[in-house]
């Protein structure tokens, strides 16, 4: 599932006539089924129908078969190593991270050690309860898929987690790592970690990572990111606001691969589910325009914010995501500034059904359609916190997408109202401010 906001137009040059540039952005939620693809192209582990431990890893199966437990204590010395790696990974000794691996993948395990260190990785955790497979034309090596529990500066931190594919040699009681592929789960695909070089700023609030092409630009985004955050904070839905905000800002190479890419085209930046609780957020180098910058990332924090751990997966629920979203990112601002006033009224007088549950543009809608959809989510979450208070509209949010109540009920619960007599509240709003 995904939806997004759209690259800023160029702003004019001079006159105090010239649009403002616009912003959009995209929120790619996360979703409860995680898919590993691994380098061969076969899907690997698929944690949906499977016999699975309480982490929803993959339990490795029962077997008196003697194959299957040379297997299993195959497996048991491969996770040995591993640990073995994590404790050098966490105590700064690149050699003993190394040490497990043949030649052919140190540099890419040494780059990926530096960008965990870089990043201040806390902790890392691998386990794998499943049993090594053969890989076809390749004897002597193996397969296994491996889940990492991982945090950043804060070593008390709710980990995320990555599933990752390992390939072994076995070479008498110490196998050796052959190659770590990179993550291809869905829908947060690589981390720009496991692929990239990356320098990093860190900020009590945030923490901004990039390639060393783009290193100048890190002391103002984390300036940035460290304002946006604490508007973010303020709309924490279902518990404390996030220890850190985790900001990349993607040149164009890394845009098309980090998360896997393939955004829409009108997306300036995105928020993506990484386990945890956690939604690490993206920014489109390529897309941002001077004085863009600010609500974007008040926007995007506020996703990281708001957001439940597994995401929400009903695009009828887009205009209060949204709109929640925009209304952070807006800041406060009055309603007749606010950038995309004309495209709401575009929009309004023709091309939309009037339903805030249809609002939700195409990742091919023309940027007009975009604009105009994020506006009306806008003014929609607007004019409720308007009429009842930032604490009711976040609690009836919380119902909604947190608790996955219908709309229905939550508007009973929350604001006392039948919501048809809402949502047509809205809509009269919302046509009244667009003229």
């Amino acid at each position: 599932m995904t939806d997004g906001h759209q690259q800023p137009d160029q702003p004019g040059q001079g006159g105090v006539n010239q649009p403002r540039p616009r912003r959009r952005w995209a929120l790619w939620a996360a979703l409860a089924v995680v898919l590993v693809v691994l380098t061969c192209g076969v899907p690997a582990v698929l944690l949906v129908g499977v016999v699975s431990d309480a982490a929803g890893r993959p339990a490795a199966p029962r077997s008196d078969d003697p194959a299957a437990a040379a297997a299993r204590r195959l497996g048991e010395r491969m996770a040995a190593q591993l640990d073995r790696q994590a404790s050098a990974l966490l105590t700064g000794d690149r050699a003993g991270f190394l040490a497990i691996a043949e030649p052919t993948a140190r540099a890419a395990l040494t780059r990926r050690y530096a960008a965990l260190r870089t990043l201040r990785v806390t902790v890392w955790r691998p386990e794998s309860d499943g049993v090594p497979t053969p890989v076809d034309g390749q004897p002597g090596e193996w397969r296994l898929p491996v889940a990492v529990e991982y945090c950043f500066v804060v070593p008390g931190c709710t980990p995320s987690t990555v599933l990752i594919g390992t390939r072994w040699r076995a070479a008498g009681e110490q196998p050796r790592l052959v190659a770590v592929e990179e993550s291809r789960s869905t829908p947060a695909g690589a981390r720009p970690w496991e692929v990239s070089d990356l320098a990093v700023a860190v900020g009590k609030r945030a923490v901004v990572a990039t390639t060393p092409a783009l290193r100048a630009k890190l002391p103002g985004l984390l300036t940035q990111a460290e304002a946006a955050a604490k508007v973010a904070d303020l709309y924490a839905v279902g518990g404390a606001p996030p220890d850190r905000y985790l900001v990349f800002y993607a040149g164009r190479a890394e845009w098309q691969r980090w998360y896997g890419g393939g955004r829409p085209k009108w997306t300036a930046g995105y928020a993506v589910g990484v386990g945890g609780g956690r939604h690490d957020v993206v920014l489109n180098a390529q897309s941002l325009v001077p004085g863009g910058v600010d609500d974007l990332l008040r926007h995007e924090l506020t996703h990281a914010a708001s957001l439940p751990d597994r995401g929400y997966s009903d695009q009828a629920n887009w205009w209060l995501v949204e709109g929640l979203a925009e209304y952070a990112g807006a800041d406060g601002q009055p309603v007749g500034r606010y950038e995309g006033l004309a495209e709401v009224r575009k929009l309004v007088r023709g091309g939309w059904n009037g339903r805030l549950d249809g609002l939700a543009p195409a990742d091919g809608a023309a940027d007009d359609r975009v604009g105009g959809s994020y506006g009306v989510g806008y003014l929609a979450v607007r004019h409720l916190v308007d009429r009842y208070g930032e604490q009711r509209l976040l609690d009836f949010f919380k119902a909604v997408v947190h608790e996955r109540r219908s709309a229905d009920e939550a508007s009973e619960q929350v604001f006392g109202e039948r919501w048809s007599s809402l949502h047509d509240d809205c809509l009269s709003y919302v046509r009244a401010v667009a003229g």
